[in-house]
């Protein structure tokens, strides 16, 4: 689900779920094994990429509806607790997306220090506010840390996705790359990152620019997110999400 390879000291971690690496909770749960296992382990980096044409195409959609109230339950803490994980680990983190990034694969990648993104048909976005859900308070957050609070409020209710070049130009990734140098421009990244600076100086200085960031989501995620979960339970069984489905795979 999950696979590793490593170059030199660079942990390298490919997504390999299904044709597109859609999140349902079992992949969710086994990021937040793995980057809890990292934190222990504490490679100098870590490059987090795709198998395939996606890097992640997001929620599994399907899945959220087939399961019902009880699926939505255990997916919402599932996702925020999967997406803190990532975006809290405390060595380098650079996101090779190697094709599609929608929504929660979206906000999987801004999770990361740096963001490179391949050429070609892939599109990043977030599409959450198209599906009908509102955001719980860990994926927003993370989106305003990545943007900002104007750019992620314009994406946000945008719902758009957008090329490589275009995703560029707003800051949704850092960098541009042909899909054939994209790993061995990632994992360079990602040393640079773990050279320039001890490591301990490196951890330290993430976590200050991220603290804002965290202590918002602690103090406001309590309150939000079982709002957020009415809403989404709402439009999971009202037809909002199942006519956005059918509208983008053209299937019931």
């Amino acid at each position: 689900m999950i696979e590793r390879t490593d170059a030199g000291s660079v942990a390298v971690l490919s997504i390999a779920h299904g044709p597109v690496n859609v999140m349902d909770t079992v992949l969710l749960r086994h990021i937040t094994e793995t980057f809890t296992a990292l934190a222990a382990e504490q490679p100098a980096a870590v490059v987090l990429t795709g198998v395939g044409r996606a890097f992640s195409a997001g929620v599994d959609l399907r899945s959220l509806l087939d399961g019902g109230a009880d699926y939505l339950a255990e997916f919402l803490p599932a996702l925020s607790e999967a997406l803190h994980a990532v975006f809290t680990f405390g060595r380098p983190l650079v996101a090779a997306v190697n094709g599609h990034a929608i929504a929660g694969g979206c906000v999987l990648a801004c999770c990361a220090d740096l963001r490179l993104m391949a050429t070609g048909k892939g599109q990043i976005g977030v599409r959450e506010f198209k599906v009908g859900v509102p955001f719980p308070r860990v994926p927003l957050e993370i989106m305003v840390h990545a943007v900002g609070a104007k750019t992620a409020g314009r994406l946000v209710f945008g719902a758009d996705t957008f090329t490589p070049p275009d995703a560029l130009a707003l800051g949704l990734v850092d960098e541009v790359v042909e899909p054939g140098e994209l790993l061995e421009r990632a994992v360079a990244a990602a040393t640079e990152l773990a050279t320039a600076s001890p490591p301990d100086t490196f951890a330290l200085t993430k976590a200050q620019l991220r603290r804002d960031t965290v202590e918002r989501i602690a103090r406001y995620r309590v309150d939000e997110d079982p709002e957020v979960a009415r809403v989404w339970a709402a439009h999971q069984s009202d037809g909002w999400i199942a006519d956005y489905l059918a509208s983008v795979t053209g299937k019931r």
